[in-house]
């Protein structure tokens, strides 16, 4: 009833908004050649993802003429920016099971931390120089990641970039997979708004300086900038992590005890947000990540913080493995593969937690399915 009640506030508050200003708009992609036209309305992503649609002039990178040879083993490299963080892990998982499916060899290549850009660096140097048939590679830091992309795809290995939405790499790749980060952080600001009827105190924890961290904090700034009364009274950066999350949070509640509902770049943050409130007594703060994890989806069981954005971070391993292996054998047409987002709260975290198969890792204990 509560999620009812909500959704129909953001539906009167759409018709305020409406008023006060667009909602983000797309740039429509440019007209590509005919072959490449055809070639991408034969192909069908794999489910539950949407279809690609193209990449900006000069950021597309062709799956043809590669360096693998077809019907040799396939040898592919997932290298994502830190193992610190269980999401990517999931991404893993992901990968490790289609590929298990499909009969492909695969490993995962990280530093622990998400601020060692240069570890991430030197370990896809050394990657450059083993025996591999692609990368599938997620980085913090895409331009330090440049340069040696280029190099990976001068000696025709593919490169498949997942848990991103970026258009324009700065350097060309064969394919994006992930889900539409500003899209789906903003459907959650809009919840926000229909949360509190369009007039809140709002804290923002945003992750480490980049294009997924502007992406994130970008689509729920876009949806609160429509309601005049929900205003943004502070702003931080952390580290994407639980601990920044806490010491974040903790100081921005002390220095602005008036904010009612905090936004976040991701779950590791919300979580250490939601240990900060509970001990400094301000349970009744609002929560809202984006992510998915294993934790936060149980945090919010728990009702320790509200909601996130859901982004299946299995499901996106598995499609981009997938992915990967068709521009290896010449039929992906290249392009951002969408990966599906959905809002989560208490009224429907359980049709999540009570498919385990689905998530990494597992959850700690067992629900009460229906």
């Amino acid at each position: 009833m509560k999620y009812l009640l909500s959704l129909l506030v953001v539906l009167s508050l759409l018709l305020v908004a409406a008023q006060c200003g667009p909602a983000p708009t797309e740039e429509a992609p440019k007209e590509a050649p005919a072959a490449e036209e055809a070639a991408a309305a034969a192909y069908e992503a794999p489910e539950p993802a949407f279809d690609p649609v193209p990449l900006e002039a000069g950021a597309q990178a062709s799956c043809q003429d590669l360096a693998y040879k077809k019907g040799d083993p396939v040898r592919i490299a997932y290298m994502p920016p830190a193992t610190e963080f269980n999401y990517y892990i999931a991404i893993g998982e992901g990968v490790k099971t289609t590929a298990a499916e499909l009969g492909v060899e695969t490993f995962m290549l990280a530093p622990q931390s998400g601020a060692d850009i240069d570890g991430q660096m030197g370990m896809i140097q050394d990657v450059l120089t083993q025996d591999v048939d692609a990368i599938i590679l997620s980085t913090h830091d895409e331009f330090a990641a440049a340069p040696l992309v280029k190099q990976a795809v001068e000696k025709g290995i593919p490169v498949v970039i997942v848990n991103s939405d970026i258009a324009n790499f700065p350097t060309a790749v064969h394919g994006v997979v992930g889900y539409s980060q500003r899209r789906g952080t903003f459907k959650a600001g809009m919840y926000v708004a229909g949360m509190f009827r369009g007039k809140a105190k709002v804290g923002v924890l945003e992750g480490l300086p980049g294009y997924h961290s502007t992406e994130r904090i970008g689509g729920y700034l876009d949806a609160l900038a429509t309601f005049p009364e929900m205003e943004v009274v502070a702003t931080l950066p952390t580290a994407w992590n639980v601990e920044t999350g806490n010491t974040a949070m903790m100081d921005m509640l002390q220095a602005h005890p008036e904010i009612e509902v905090i936004v976040t770049a991701n779950d590791y943050i919300s979580i250490g947000a939601a240990r900060a409130a509970e001990g400094l007594g301000r349970t009744d703060v609002a929560n809202f990540g984006n992510d998915g994890d294993t934790t936060g989806l149980e945090d919010i069981a728990a009702g320790r913080w509200t909601a996130t954005v859901n982004t299946t971070p299995f499901v996106m391993g598995k499609v981009v493995l997938q992915v990967t292996m068709d521009c290896l054998n010449g039929v992906y047409p290249g392009g951002w593969t969408e990966t599906p987002t959905v809002i989560v709260d208490q009224t429907n975290v359980l049709e999540y937690l009570c498919h385990p198969e689905n998530l990494f890792p597992a959850p700690s204990q067992e629900y009460a399915c229906p």
